[in-house]
């Protein structure tokens, strides 16, 4: 490679240029508090030191209030648990088997997928599960779904929520990034950015992959916008911990290169993006050398984590069995508890194959087995930990399902197509009421005739039980203020609160 003679002088000029937006982004914060000064006059002056560093904060991280949780994990279920076979009961249903729904459907001005468009009639299927109440909130939850039913009063349903998507990719976008359109941040990167990081040695927003056993469960794909930092700096993005092997790659030292000359080049190299930094300002330098930082601490950090050697019998009684094996999502709850202690802010565990077209009574059997006794063994452990009243947990899916039948509809199987119009969630810890049920469907679990709850709503709750105002917290992105509950109207959910 031939550089030419001057070429220093080239690149130190191209490093010294100040671009239009590198002036501002500069002197953005010196001409705001000159400006601010002006208008304030004396006050200004009488200010005490306690209230200069309180307004500071206001001017700088306006968006923050009262946190009611320090931490959140995310229990996401890709592909839409059924609410009519696990916590929406409607009995009267049962007497209703096969009746066409087709005529009714037409009035309800429904939206039908291309999976069910064309089928000639619509027979109602009632679920074939049983349903009971339990504790002393009376609460129905099915017979899928022991273990969670042993801990009605610790949960808080919520049996209207709403979707504005029929398809899985842009609902899980809006569920978890809160647009159904590419390019927008995850409700872990906004956590994330909000709040920063409660431990410098580990990610403030970790996401777990859990297998489902279910061999014959329709999978659907998800790829990493779902937890990614789009236009918030790349800091914030979700950080994959894989289900085998170690966590994360590359975490020991490559042969012949010893922690101290790593530590040694990373110094270097530090030192070199910073010159860079202070010649062209980008963020994206400081990102990477943070990011630098925190992959060579995570070295230390992460095996200490993994290391599940330490967890007692009685922990494993809790979870399950399956909780020794990594991969499986009792493993992944028993890490999401492990993690959130360590101060990781915001934890997603996906589980995938819960997108049941035919089949449902086999694969929902199979896949609630997989999640129940450790989702019940998770909130216990927080529990008992003292840790659940300021953490918050939050399971659901993406939409509901059809109370109609699609394909052919028998005594013992049936399947349900994608409901946009109502599906169930529920929620613990964190500051939200424990034994209550918010918002009802009607007698055939399809529209919502109390409090419905649109998924931005569900965002602004999160966040404010958090410690975050959405509608302060915000970026500035192509000349917009983004936010993550978007520009149409977010309601928090105030009767579930504490």
């Amino acid at each position: 490679m031939h550089l030419p003679p001057d070429w220093q002088n080239t690149f130190d000029s191209y490093n010294a240029a100040v671009t239009r937006r590198q002036f501002f982004r500069r002197t953005g914060t010196g001409l705001g508090v000159a400006a601010l000064a002006s208008l304030l006059g004396d006050r200004a002056l009488a200010a005490s030191a306690s209230s200069a560093a309180t307004l500071q904060t206001a001017m700088t991280e306006p968006w923050k209030i009262a946190p009611k949780a320090k931490r959140a994990i995310y229990i996401s279920l890709i592909g839409a648990p059924s609410q009519l076979d696990l916590f929406d009961y409607k009995p009267a249903l049962e007497g209703r088997f096969k009746e066409d729904l087709k005529d009714w459907l037409a009035g309800q001005g429904e939206r039908l997928t291309g999976m069910t468009a064309g089928q000639a009639a619509f027979p109602l299927a009632p679920t074939r599960f049983k349903f009971a109440q339990h504790g002393p909130s009376g609460m129905w939850i099915s017979e899928l779904l022991p273990n969670i039913a042993k801990m009605a009063d610790d949960l808080c349903f919520i049996r209207s929520m709403k979707t504005d998507a029929i398809n899985h990719e842009p609902a899980n976008q809006l569920v978890y990034t809160g647009s159904m359109q590419n390019g927008k941040a995850s409700i872990g990167s906004w956590l994330s950015y909000g709040l920063g990081t409660l431990n410098k040695d580990l990610p403030a927003f970790v996401v777990l992959h859990a297998r489902h056993s279910s061999p014959f469960s329709n999978v659907q794909a998800i790829s990493s916008r779902l937890w990614g930092s789009a236009y918030l700096p790349g800091k914030h993005a979700g950080v994959a911990f894989r289900p085998q092997g170690d966590p994360v790659l590359f975490l020991n030292d490559a042969p012949g290169v010893p922690r101290e000359l790593r530590r040694q080049m990373l110094d270097g190299l530090g030192e070199l993006n910073r010159r860079s930094y202070e010649q062209i300002g980008d963020p994206e330098i400081q990102t990477r050398t943070q990011q630098y930082e925190m992959a060579f601490r995570m070295q230390t950090s992460v095996p200490e984590l993994a290391d599940l050697s330490g967890e007692s019998a009685a922990t494993y009684e809790l979870y399950g069995e399956e909780a020794r094996t990594r991969g499986t999502f009792a493993s992944s709850a028993l890490m999401a508890r492990r993690l959130v202690e360590r101060g990781v802010r915001f934890v997603q565990i996906f589980h995938r194959g819960w997108d049941q077209h035919g089949t449902l009574p086999r694969d929902l059997a199979s896949q609630c087995k997989d999640v129940d006794r450790a989702c019940y063994g998770l909130v216990q452990d927080l529990k008992q930990r003292g840790m659940l009243d300021d953490t918050l947990v939050i399971w659901g899916g993406e939409f509901g399902r059809t109370v109609y039948c699609q394909g052919t509809l028998t005594e013992t199987n049936y399947g349900r197509d994608h409901h946009p119009r109502c599906f169930t969630i529920w929620m613990a810890g964190g500051g939200v009421k424990g034994g209550v049920v918010h918002g009802e469907t009607d007698e055939m679990s399809y529209n919502i005739v109390k409090d419905p709850v649109h998924v931005r709503d569900l965002h602004a709750t999160i966040l404010q039980l958090m410690g975050i105002d959405h509608e302060r917290l915000s970026f500035k992105f192509q000349g917009l203020d983004q936010r993550l509950t978007g520009v149409l109207p977010a309601q928090v959910i105030k009767p579930i609160l504490a």
